[in-house]
């Protein structure tokens, strides 16, 4: 039996009770005052609610190389291994019953909804292994989670869409076959825009932060850190003398975005990151006009709350490689 099933049973049992204690009370003659009913009632509806839900914006890596025992990848794919299955609550009663993920690669001009019960894989990188293309990751798709997030965007003033027909790319697939290779909880992906506009990907993320105290999960799949693949290459190709200077500049962004997304008031956090354009070395770790891996973690950023984050870094190519979260019940180690 899977966590997030007996978790469920666990909440039925109780809220059970609850209305059986609340049905005596009322309808028995037992002697009560009526605020003694009122919190009865209040915690029947408390133990009907799931635990509030994590946001985690985490680093996918390069096309499928975190599968391939990459050993430029060894950082990231323990951690999708690992840490992000624990921010998760995965195999625990605090598991989601859902994930939202927000996908680096899909940008469309308005948010767009995966809405498929079941879909397929989108094998959106070239040049790798033929095993590569055969990769499977059978977890459900949730058109009536796909549907709550529409609802909840338009009332944030957005004019989202849903799509049955797109597949879900490997920024879906690649990190959850790492992070829960169980493929037992219902998945929604969700695109970022085209406009690379903060705001709007605030807004999205406040939009999805209601679905969080119903149990769902909300995970921003990109590089924060840094993408910037002319960089990459020349990084993989070695660290010349150059190197120094460059991880001087990261260190200094990645200073700079910390700041900003650790302020646990809100609207604090959102107007700092509005401006992330003007951070030390923003154009040289995402160019302009390929800001889309960094979108995921704005979005996260506006699921948040007021809440503080938490953080943890791995290796990549020599460089700092930063994931954020929200709300997990342990911390990373």
């Amino acid at each position: 039996m899977s966590a997030s099933y007996l978790r469920r049973g666990l909440i039925g049992a109780a809220l059970c009770i609850l209305l059986a204690i609340a049905y005596q009370y009322q309808y028995k003659g037992t002697t009560v005052e009526n605020n003694d009913l009122d919190l009865l009632r209040t915690a029947a509806r408390t133990a009907a609610k799931m635990p509030r839900a994590p946001v985690i914006a985490l680093s996918h890596g390069g096309g499928p190389m975190p599968l391939m025992n990459d050993p430029n990848h060894k950082d990231i794919t323990a951690s999708l291994r690992n840490r992000v299955p624990r921010l998760l609550g995965l195999n625990t009663p605090s598991a989601p019953r859902a994930i939202v993920l927000v996908t680096a690669h899909w940008s469309t001009g308005n948010p767009t909804i995966t809405s498929s019960s079941s879909p397929s894989l989108l094998y959106d990188y070239y040049g790798f292994p033929p095993e590569t293309y055969k990769l499977k990751y059978p977890a459900p798709g949730s058109p009536s989670v796909a549907d709550e997030v529409k609802r909840a965007m338009e009332a944030q003033g957005l004019r989202p869409s849903l799509d049955p027909k797109r597949e879900w790319d490997h920024g879906v697939f690649v990190p959850l076959l790492l992070v829960n290779p169980a493929a037992d909880i219902p998945v929604v992906q969700v695109s970022v825009l085209g406009s690379e506009d903060p705001r709007q990907h605030f807004a999205m993320g406040k939009a999805l932060e209601s679905l969080r105290d119903d149990g769902v999960a909300i995970v921003g799949s990109g590089f924060a850190s840094f993408h910037n693949l002319g960089l990459m290459r020349q990084l993989m190709g070695g660290r010349g003398a150059a190197f120094t200077a460059f991880k001087q500049r990261s260190d200094a962004w990645n200073d700079r975005l910390g700041e900003a997304v650790n302020k646990a008031d809100a609207a604090e956090r959102a107007e700092d990151l509005a401006g992330w354009r003007a951070f030390p070395a923003a154009d040289e770790m995402h160019p302009r006009g390929g800001g889309e891996h960094f979108m995921p973690l704005l979005v996260c950023a506006g699921a948040a709350g007021n809440e503080t984050a938490g953080a943890y870094k791995d290796d990549f190519l020599g460089v700092d490689i930063w994931t954020y979260y929200w709300g997990a019940a342990t911390k990373a180690e």
